[in-house]
């Protein structure tokens, strides 16, 4: 394919995930508080979006309370830091089996199945302006788990995003998802031009190789916005490998908690070394204003009045 860089380029901030990663740095955000605080940090380094799912305050674990996004939602609206918001909508598809002599019942504790509307309950609710759909199901590094998200219940949450105005973000691990999702625009369950976060090098996805990121970007339809990201130590190569395939970015602590060697990065931090990186291949970073009507999106705001306290 040419060299095509692209020249005005939007960042997201991934910034706290639902992987258990809530022990290994103290960076990682947990209440709605921290969520809130380290995704308008994020902003002000030059994140145009921030990615956010919530988490118990207590433990950190992973937590689809619709509480919890309403509070994180309503304390970066009534911030006085723009940023485009974009909530998770891929919790409740945890599938994790008995093992492999005695795969049923489900694991108990462990697996997460809950149906379209109750996964779609805080989208509904706190009516961001992007939120993600998983566009495939797929195994996971975990010997037992699967992550599910079913054709039908793709096109259930799918449509649900187009009637509430929500932009999906197409999250795709692998091509079959890409496949897929031109499918749901053929179908008119999701609009064109369509959103697409091209997540690479997860277990056992996408494999965090140039020839099959090359493959993932010529599956994706022309006119529609994509952005990428990898894993770990890789995350600011996919920085500039983005761009030069004329993409976004992604970045934050969802996918990589390390700055350097033995040195802990927060969400700005991780922000800050994508913006160096863009500018220095003769790229501009872009702000809200400009992915909103890149994207297509309308701003929303506050839904509660006088905020959170």
């Amino acid at each position: 394919m040419p060299l095509s860089p692209n020249r005005e380029v939007f960042i997201t901030c991934a910034v706290t995930g639902s992987g258990a990663t809530q022990d290994r740095s103290p960076h990682v955000p947990r209440s709605p508080a921290q969520i809130a605080d380290a995704a308008i940090a994020a902003a002000k380094a030059g994140a145009a979006i921030v990615h956010c799912h919530v988490r118990d305050p207590e433990t950190g674990r992973p937590s689809r309370d619709p509480a919890l996004y309403r509070e994180v939602t309503e304390r970066i609206r009534d911030s006085e830091t723009d940023v485009v918001l974009n909530l998770t909508a891929g919790m409740g598809g945890d599938l994790v089996l008995g093992g492999v002599e005695a795969p049923l019942p489900p694991r108990e504790g462990a697996t997460d199945m809950i149906g379209a509307t109750e996964r779609m309950a805080h989208v509904a609710e706190c009516l961001p302006e992007i939120c993600t759909l998983d566009c495939g199901t797929m195994n996971f590094a975990e010997a037992d788990y699967v992550m599910t998200n079913t054709p039908g219940m793709l096109r259930a949450m799918g449509g649900m995003m187009t009637r509430l105005g929500v932009k999906p973000e197409i999250e795709a691990f692998d091509t079959g998802h890409l496949w897929f999702a031109r499918q749901l625009v053929e179908e008119g369950v999701l609009e064109s031009p369509a959103l697409v976060q091209l997540c690479m090098g997860v277990p056992w996805g996408a494999p965090n190789d140039l020839n099959t990121f090359l493959a993932m970007v010529n599956n994706i339809p022309a006119g529609w916005q994509w952005s990428a990201f990898s894993l770990g130590r890789n995350q600011m190569d996919y920085v500039a490998a983005a761009v030069l395939a004329d993409g976004n970015v992604r970045v934050g602590l969802e996918d990589n908690l390390w700055l350097a060697r033995g040195q802990l990065a927060t969400n700005a931090q991780l922000v800050e070394r994508a913006v160096t990186i863009i500018e220095a291949m003769g790229s501009r970073v872009i702000g809200p204003g400009a992915v909103r009507e890149r994207l297509g999106l309308t701003k929303r705001a506050p839904v509660l009045t006088g905020g959170v306290a």
